[in-house]
């Protein structure tokens, strides 16, 4: 039973999980891909909270390590966005806990602050990003202690920028390696086509084809089309989704929502009109919000030194953005992932 409108919620617990892929490699070292995340549930009773940090976000009050309440759960994965990490969606992460979830945060190897090295290949290779959520199903449900605790029918999955992108296709929005590149050469100067901030410091156009031609690359590029859509997820909750113009607006199996700032200079807002017109898709524009306006709230020193992610444009108010959008996505869940 989830927790209701009016209830005391309980606390929230925090815990790690890390497994491995066997059937990919990871990049840069021997050995399989590692697949990370952060899962957030509801804890036991008299479970103690305290802040938990990660710079430059706002701490958020979790009881890290907590045993969990009783009762099966709906499943929720959360991918985050471009060189992000799962502590960037805590907000919404632990509210969805707070409202009886099981919430699985993902950390995509390569393409993460939570690792100590970002790779080129883990911000081209968005179609690894989807199996990693299979892997995350795959292995909680086979889990000997967290597998009796999800009820397998009822699994969704949010994500925000390029881990939009990723819950999408995780629901038939199947994205086209060929596709993208065409649109993007066509139009290059559209929105998801050029790097992304978090890469242009690193890399270039010309690193970027030099690994596209690389021999290591070439198995994960094999993959580039694969089929990434997986039957368990019941709904869909995309915040900002990135590179739209990779996906195929063809009709989905799911119900999908998609919430996105007006003022965004990082999402095809002019691509994402055409999600208005396959069925089973609503698509919510919200005036004057930006990209990073769904990033964790931040600290006095992350506004200070971390401008670009923390500081948001006169009358956005990103505490109440949060809190709008995360009872937003809790009502999307609720109803999509309803007991049938």
């Amino acid at each position: 039973m989830l927790a209701t409108v009016g209830a005391a919620a309980a606390p929230v617990g925090l815990a790690a999980v890390r497994w491995q892929d066997p059937a990919r490699a990871a990049w840069g070292v021997d050995g399989p891909r590692p697949v990370a995340a952060l899962l957030w549930y509801p804890a036991a009773d008299g479970a103690a909270e305290q802040d938990w940090q990660v710079p430059p976000f706002e701490p958020l009050p979790v009881a890290v390590g907590a045993a969990p309440a009783p009762g099966r759960r709906p499943l929720v994965l959360l991918s985050h966005g471009t060189g992000g990490s799962a502590a960037s969606l805590g907000w919404l992460a632990r509210e969805l806990a707070a409202a009886g979830y099981l919430v699985a945060a993902l950390n995509h190897h390569g393409n993460t602050a939570a690792e100590p090295e970002a790779r080129l290949e883990g911000f081209v290779a968005w179609w690894e990003r989807p199996l990693d959520l299979r892997v995350a199903i795959d292995r909680l449900l086979a889990d000997p202690d967290w597998g009796p605790r999800i009820d397998a029918g009822r699994i969704g999955v949010a994500g925000f920028s390029l881990g939009g992108l990723t819950a999408l296709a995780s629901a038939g929005a199947q994205p086209r390696w060929a596709a993208w590149s065409a649109a993007c050469a066509a139009a290059p100067a559209t929105p998801g086509c050029a790097l992304p901030p978090e890469a242009v410091a690193r890399w270039t156009w010309a690193d970027v084809d030099a690994l596209r031609r690389s021999e290591g690359f070439a198995p994960s590029l094999a993959r580039a089309d694969a089929e990434l859509h997986d039957a368990r997820v019941r709904a869909v909750f995309a915040i900002a989704p990135a590179m739209a113009a990779a996906l195929a607006h063809a009709p989905l199996a799911v119900p999908v929502e998609i919430v996105v700032g007006e003022a965004d200079d990082q999402v095809d807002l002019a691509d994402l009109r055409a999600w208005d017109q396959v069925p089973s898709v609503s698509v919510e524009r919200l005036p004057g919000v930006t990209h990073y306006a769904f990033l964790m709230g931040c600290g006095l020193r992350g506004r200070l030194f971390a401008a670009a992610i923390c500081r948001d444009p006169p009358g956005v108010d990103r505490a109440r953005l949060h809190a709008d959008t995360a009872a937003r996505a809790r009502r999307f869940f609720d109803r999509e992932l309803a007991p049938r």
